[in-house]
């Protein structure tokens, strides 16, 4: 098997959860310091986070990426063991094979090949086993360690899943932001047969949520496609079905453009319950802002990259949920998403094109080689 394919199998098998790591950092630092890299460990509150550079100059290229996968979901619903490295001699089968153990695979093998000879900069890495998850303590903290150093990367490749149908087509140049919500709507608990006696928070809020819910923000904003509001999670009720309940939990999310602000809207959902007379408390946070790439030479050599080695022409998108893009771009790095096809990221039986991981990694070798020239 092709060093590539050898190393995303490795990845694969440990059962890195998050926010667990399972032993991915310590194999991956093991590599790269045997490139020449000088590895430094970053770790907080349980997630672990590794920062690795080499070279030197005033120009950084990082590769980023998260070692953590989401859960398999039943694992005897899979073809093949979900943390077993299956490979059947065209796809890599498992949990994180796509989003994106293969990413870190390919920039890893690309890594080596690339410090075999001195270059005009710095090249870097920085890896965290907290995307999947609530993200505090992963790439959010390093970006601010490094602001505080003065180390943050001029560029950062991200090597989450971009691709829609074939390797490359796409790639992620921003992203929308996104704010979460938890509503919490108060009622007066009660008998059903007497409901005058009671107040129901299910009923007080339905009209309002669903007049918030299809509501159109926006058309979308430059490349940004519109802001949209979802509804993810109610819970309320005893359990019993005599019982009027005496509170609502909802938790919503907007997914908003740069024309939009997380304070305004914010309050135009609260506006929204406070007109219809719901007596309701809200907790709003911010995961991150919309950030946007606008060309620069960091797109400018992966879509360079892509024709010569993968004999693609890119589509720049800034769709898409989050990424740890979010917490780089803001402090001034260029920030380009770029990985493999995304059609069974977090599903059952995610896998991964074994092809594409070697032409992937040899576009990685080539976007850095084009910003950090040989010396």
């Amino acid at each position: 098997m092709d060093p590539i394919l050898l190393l995303t199998q490795a990845l694969l098998r440990r059962p890195s959860v998050t926010p667990e790591d399972a032993g991915c950092l310590d194999l991956i630092a093991e590599r790269l310091g045997a490139a020449g890299f000088q590895c430094e460990r970053l770790d907080r509150d349980g997630v672990s986070n590794l920062w690795a550079t080499w070279g030197e100059g005033p120009e950084t290229l990082a590769f980023a990426g998260h070692t953590d996968v989401v859960p398999t979901g039943p694992e005897d619903a899979w073809t093949h063991p979900p943390f077993a490295g299956h490979f059947d001699g065209e796809w890599l089968w498992g949990r994180g094979a796509a989003d994106m153990k293969g990413s870190l695979a390919a920039m890893v093998c690309a890594a080596e090949r690339l410090t075999r000879a001195p270059r005009r900069g710095r090249l870097a890495f920085l890896l965290t086993s907290d995307e999947e998850g609530p993200a505090h303590h992963g790439t959010r903290y390093v970006a601010e360690v490094l602001k505080h150093r003065g180390e943050l990367p001029t560029w950062a490749i991200i090597g989450e899943p971009s691709s829609s149908q074939r390797l490359g087509d796409v790639i992620r140049v921003g992203r929308r932001g996104s704010l979460g919500g938890r509503l919490r709507v108060h009622g007066i608990q009660g008998h059903v047969a007497y409901p005058e006696k009671a107040r129901n928070p299910i009923h007080d809020c339905l009209a309002p949520l669903a007049a918030v819910a299809a509501r159109r923000w926006d058309k979308g904003f430059g490349p940004f496609p519109p802001t949209s509001f979802q509804i993810s999670n109610i819970q309320a009720g005893t359990g019993a079905t005599n019982v009027i309940p005496g509170q609502l939990e909802a938790e919503v999310n907007f997914r908003f453009n740069p024309g939009q602000t997380p304070e305004a809207l914010a309050r135009q959902v609260d506006a929204e319950l406070e007109q219809a007379g719901v007596d309701f408390t809200a907790h709003w946070q911010l995961s991150g802002p919309p950030f946007f790439t606008d060309g620069g030479p960091l797109i400018e050599a992966t879509e360079t990259a892509l024709k010569t080695v993968a004999g693609v022409r890119c589509e720049r998108s800034t769709g898409g949920g989050t990424s740890d893009g979010r917490f780089l771009a803001p402090l001034g790095s260029q920030v380009v998403e770029l990985g493999p096809v995304n059609a069974t990221i977090h599903q059952l039986n995610e896998r991964v094109l074994a092809k594409d991981l070697i032409v992937l990694s040899a576009v990685y070798e080539a976007i850095a080689a084009q910003l950090l020239p040989p010396r």
